[in-house]
């Protein structure tokens, strides 16, 4: 059995509220709170939810840029939680991450050539002949040219600013991209340029993704698997076809029911979300979508349900499909 290139289980991260003017906790908001899924080599996993759900922080989690608070993380067989900083700074090689921001993520006073190189030179990679060579080849990679890389972030597009974000990622040849909303700041037109982009770099380099982003059709285009993220906790998680011809998750049909559809002529029954979305600090008791869901049963509001395997390749958190009781 092919062993996962990631292993997430039971993943929590609770950041504490502080109040008062002697700033006492009094709280905490349960960013994420019980994730778990595996990612294997070569694949696409997308992560998809409304703002607030907790996948930007897995995401964030995963490359440790935030320690967590329970559960488990392995990468490779090897648990990260018990990596020194020097160790993870090892593992960072093979784990690289893209951003939301194409401008924020880089440094407005360095060149190209410079942000670019800069990944080699804290791994130690390279001399300054062989790093200047490989910032060549990846500018090159990405569709943009040599004489780039003395120009500034500011003097280019966003898509052009993406694609050099990729292009940094890609500097410590990584196994897995982790790309937190790469495309949501940018024009319609250019997204599918940077998509197709990335799926021709997974296709020669030999890429594994984890996708992150709120739009359902983007995430369609790219991923293998789908999992849905709601408050905090995984509530769907299936291959991309199964998830998007037969939803299962009253919450993966409302937003699946929301996506735009180019047909004048098409309709369909649209699931109504009622209230808005629970705080993560004081979340529902049971399932913590019961207080929208059109189809709750009182079971819903007492015991939070398990994500349970309804078919091969379609697992989903919802007690409308378990049969135990």
């Amino acid at each position: 059995m092919k062993r996962p290139l990631i292993k997430v289980d039971n993943l929590q991260k609770h950041f504490p509220v502080h109040s008062g003017m002697l700033g006492r906790k009094t709280g905490v908001i349960k960013a994420v709170d019980g994730v778990s899924f595996e990612v294997y080599e070569g694949e696409t996993l997308g992560i998809v939810g409304e703002s607030g759900c907790g996948k930007s922080t897995t995401g964030r989690l995963i490359m440790r840029l935030l320690d967590y608070t329970d559960g488990s993380i392995e990468i490779n067989g090897q648990q990260i939680s018990k990596l020194s900083k020097q160790e993870m700074r090892v593992m960072r090689r093979d784990i690289q991450m893209v951003f939301q921001d194409p401008y924020a993520s880089l440094n407005p006073r360095h060149t190209i050539g410079k942000i670019l190189e800069e990944p080699l030179i804290v791994h130690g990679l390279g001399n300054a002949k062989e790093r200047k060579v490989k910032v060549s080849e990846f500018l090159n990679i990405v569709g943009l040219s040599d004489y780039h890389s003395s120009r500034y972030p500011h003097q280019f597009s966003g898509g052009q600013r993406q694609r050099i974000g990729i292009a940094r990622a890609l500097m410590t040849n990584p196994k897995l991209i982790i790309a937190d909303e790469p495309v949501s700041a940018l024009d319609v037109s250019i997204q599918a340029q940077v998509l197709n982009l990335m799926q021709k770099l997974q296709k020669d380099l030999g890429l594994t993704y984890i996708f992150i982003a709120h739009d359902l059709g983007v995430v369609r285009h790219i991923s293998n698997r789908v999992g849905v993220m709601y408050l905090g906790k995984m509530v769907e998680l299936a291959v991309s076809e199964l998830l998007y011809e037969e939803p299962l998750h009253p919450y993966t049909q409302a937003l699946l029911a929301s996506v735009p559809v180019p047909d004048p002529n098409f309709s369909r029954e649209i699931t109504l979300l009622e209230g808005d979305i629970p705080s993560a600090s004081d979340p529902p008791s049971g399932c913590a979508f019961h207080t929208r869901c059109p189809f709750k049963m009182d079971r819903c509001v007492q015991q939070v349900p398990q994500m349970i395997t309804v078919k091969p390749g379609h697992s989903v958190a919802c007690h409308l499909y378990d049969r135990t009781q």
